[in-house]
């Protein structure tokens, strides 16, 4: 058992409140444990110029932290000029585009904010599996709105965290944590596919070897396939449509 009473292959337990904004065209707020997540999805014409004219579309993410949600006050210019905010941007904006038909999107963009709201380790994770729910959300609108014939997902995704905390591989590590591990990685999983989307891992104490590498994969993909359920508690008409095209 863990500090929180978890066994070691356990997530926390998340909460999904879908369409949480009155105004974006998808949004989410998304709880994992204490760590809660604001996710919106906006859509916006035209393209960036670089892909103006191609016919496709684009999707990318922007994260932040608010100022208290952690111990100690965050700065708001300093949080956004961060190395380490543009990175997990980049990757939560890699992992949604995976799961997404660019082409048959056509020439709009969709942007995914997600804003953290209270870190208790896994807000990159978070962000992704609550940011894809929100950008599903906002495909759903432009359907209904007439201005997109079919749903442009290739995949659902999702993403969680795993490390290797006093020898013991552990599931969805919490800040305690994730700021002892000897190991921590990050796995982003597609569904029906179950390939994944990206694969972050670090020593941060001891090197790993192959065997618990193999390990922490295996439990970050059953952490995403619970993660997946929930997602279709929420979306189970786009999980349907993924499953026939797989099929």
């Amino acid at each position: 058992m863990r500090d929180d009473g978890r066994k070691f292959d356990e997530l926390r337990e998340i909460r999904i409140i879908p369409r949480a904004s009155r105004y974006a065209e998808g949004s989410v707020l998304i709880e994992a444990g204490a760590t809660r997540l604001f996710c919106t999805a906006s859509v916006e014409s035209p393209v960036p110029k670089w892909l103006q004219g191609s016919g496709q579309g684009w999707v990318t993410a922007e994260y932040g932290m608010l100022p208290r949600s952690t111990h100690d006050r965050i700065k708001r210019d300093r949080a956004a000029g961060s190395g380490r905010t543009h990175e997990i941007s980049r990757l939560i904006g890699r992992s949604l585009r995976a799961a997404v038909d660019l082409k048959a999107l056509g020439e709009k963009q969709i942007i995914v904010d997600c804003d953290v709201l209270q870190a208790d380790g896994g807000t990159r994770t978070l962000a992704v599996s609550g940011g894809f729910v929100a950008m599903a959300l906002a495909l759903e609108e432009l359907m209904v709105r007439g201005e997109i014939k079919s749903l442009p997902l290739k995949s659902a995704v999702a993403a969680v965290s795993v490390g290797i905390v006093r020898g013991k591989p552990l599931l969805d590590l919490c800040y305690e944590e994730d700021s002892q591990a000897d190991t921590d990685m990050n796995i982003v999983t597609l569904f029906p596919s179950q390939r994944f989307a990206e694969i972050q891992g670090t020593a941060e104490g001891h090197p790993f070897t192959t065997e618990e590498l193999h390990e922490l994969i295996a439990l970050g993909r059953k952490g995403c396939e619970s993660i997946f359920e929930i997602q279709s508690s929420h979306l189970g008409g786009i999980f349907k449509t993924l499953r026939s095209k797989s099929g």
